[in-house]
C-alpha cells in the first residue's frame, strides 16, 4: 500500500467519525434542552443506533458485498446522510426530528462496515496496518467534540440556553456532504466473487449460531449481550449529566475517554499475554461499575477529579471488554465462521442489548426526573449495580483462556 492509499484512507476514517461523534454525544443534551424531550423519547432517538446495527448486515451483505463497488455505496449513503443532517438541523419538535433521524442511522450504520471494508481491500497484512489507520477514526471523534466545546461553546450553558447545540447537525451535514464526494475518489473496491444466493442467515451472521455449542463461547455471549445495557447509559445520559451540573466543556472533557482508548489499545496484548482473556474481561467489565460509582458521588464539591477519572475509564472499559471480545471471536471462530461471528456480535451487543439499554436508561431517566432535572446518583446506581451483576455471573462461569497467538 502506497503512502498516498495510507493518507486517503486516514482522511476517511477521520471524517467517518467526525461525524459520528459530533452529534451523537451531546444528542441528550440537545433533546433535553432544544426539544425538551423526555427520558423515553431520548431513548428512541439513541435507540435509531441499535436498528441501524441490525439493518446493516443487509446493506452491507446483500448490496455492497455482491452488486455495488464499496467506496460507491460509501458515497451515496453520505451523500444521502447529509441532507438527512441537514434536516435534522431544521427540526424543531421531537415528533419532526424522529422519523428522520431513524433513516439516517439506518443509512448511517452500515457505513461503519463499508469504511472498513474499503480499507482492508487496500492491505496486504490488515493485521499490520489497519489499527495505524483506524486510529484516525478516534482522533476524529476527538476532534469534534473539542470543536464543539473549545471553539464554539455550543454546549457551554449559554449556548444551551440559545440553542446551539442545534449547529451540530449542521457540522455534520457538511461534513457528511464532503466525505460522500470524497469517497467517490477512494480505491475502487469492488463486490467480490460469491457463489450462489444469499441466505438470511449468512446476511445476519447467524451461521455463527454454531459456536454457542461452545460453553465458553455461549457465557461469553450472553454477558456481551448483558453488558451493553449498562453501556447504554453511558451514550444516552453522561453528556447531559455533565452540563446538567454545570461542567465546562463538558464534550470536550468527553474525549479524553478517545485518548485514554489509544493507550489502552497499546497495553491490551500485553494484557492478555501477562493474564489471559477471563481477567481481561472481568477488569472491562468492572470499569463500568467503577465508572457509574464515580459519576454518582463526583458531583458533589471538590470532587470533580471523580468525574474525570471517570471519562477517563473508557480506555478500559471499550478496549478491555470489546476489543478484547472481537479477539476471543476471531480464536474461537475459526476461518469458516470468522466473519459471520463477528457479525452476529455486533448484532446482539450494538443491536439487540444496547436496544435493551436504551429503553432501561430513558425509563430510569423518567423514575428520577423532576422539575426539570435529574436525581443522577440513583440514576448512575442502576448501571452499576447491573454490571457487578453481568461480572460476578460471568466471573463464576467463564473459564480462563490464554490467547497464545497476541503478542505485544
Amino acid at each position: 500500500m502506497s503512502g498516498l492509499t495510507r493518507l486517503r484512507l486516514c482522511v476517511m476514517m477521520f471524517v467517518q467519525f467526525f461525524i459520528w461523534g459530533g452529534w451523537f454525544v451531546t444528542l441528550g443534551s440537545y433533546l433535553a434542552a432544544n426539544l425538551h424531550a423526555s427520558g423515553a423519547q431520548t431513548a428512541l432517538a439513541y435507540s435509531t443506533q441499535s436498528w441501524g446495527a441490525i439493518i446493516a448486515p443487509f446493506v452491507v451483505g446483500l448490496i455492497a458485498d455482491r452488486y455495488c463497488s464499496a467506496e460507491r455505496v460509501l458515497g451515496v449513503l453520505h451523500l444521502a446522510g447529509g441532507i438527512l443532517m441537514y434536516v435534522l438541523y431544521r427540526a424543531g419538535s421531537f415528533g419532526a426530528f424522529y422519523p428522520w433521524l431513524f433513516a439516517y442511522m439506518l443509512l448511517y450504520m452500515p457505513t461503519l462496515a463499508l469504511v472498513n471494508t474499503v480499507a482492508f481491500r487496500q492491505m496486504a497484512d490488515p493485521a499490520r496496518h489497519f489499527s495505524a489507520i483506524r486510529v484516525w477514526g478516534t482522533i476524529g471523534w476527538i476532534v469534534a467534540g473539542l470543536v464543539i466545546s473549545y471553539l464554539f461553546a455550543w454546549d457551554s450553558s449559554a449556548g444551551l440556553a440559545r440553542g446551539a447545540l442545534a449547529h451540530t447537525f449542521l457540522m455534520c451535514a457538511i461534513a457528511s456532504g464532503a466525505l460522500g464526494l470524497y469517497s467517490f475518489t477512494l480505491p475502487r473496491t469492488p463486490p467480490q466473487p460469491q457463489p450462489g444466493r444469499a441466505r438470511l442467515g449468512q446476511l445476519l451472521g447467524l451461521d455463527a449460531l454454531v459456536l454457542l455449542r461452545q460453553p465458553n463461547f455461549a457465557v461469553f455471549f450472553v454477558a456481551s449481550v448483558l453488558i451493553c445495557i449498562p453501556l447504554a447509559f453511558y451514550y444516552q445520559d453522561a453528556n447531559q449529566f455533565l452540563t446538567e451540573i454545570h461542567v465546562a466543556n463538558a464534550t470536550g472533557k468527553q474525549t479524553l475517554g478517545q485518548m485514554s482508548e489509544v493507550l489502552f489499545m497499546l497495553l491490551l496484548p500485553l494484557f492478555l499475554r501477562r493474564f489471559g482473556m477471563k481477567t481481561t474481561l472481568l477488569v472491562g467489565m468492572l470499569a463500568w461499575l467503577c465508572r457509574y460509582l464515580l459519576f454518582a458521588y463526583g458531583d458533589a464539591p471538590g470532587l470533580a477529579f471523580m468525574l474525570i477519572l471517570g471519562i477517563a475509564l473508557h480506555g478500559v472499559c471499550y478496549d478491555f471488554f470489546f476489543v478484547s471480545g472481537q479477539i476471543y471471536t476471531d480464536s474461537r471462530a475459526g476461518a469458516q465462521h470468522k466473519a459471520a461471528a463477528q457479525g452476529l456480535i455486533t448484532l446482539a451487543t450494538y443491536g439487540l442489548g444496547m436496544l435493551a439499554g436504551f429503553w432501561a436508561a430513558g425509563m430510569i431517566g423518567d423514575r428520577f426526573a423532576a422539575g426539570g432535572a435529574h436525581d443522577w446518583r440513583s440514576i448512575w446506581l442502576f448501571p452499576a449495580t447491573f454490571a457487578a451483576l453481568v461480572a460476578v455471573l460471568f466471573g463464576a462461569t467463564f473459564r480462563n483462556e490464554r490467547l497464545t497467538h497476541v503478542r505485544a
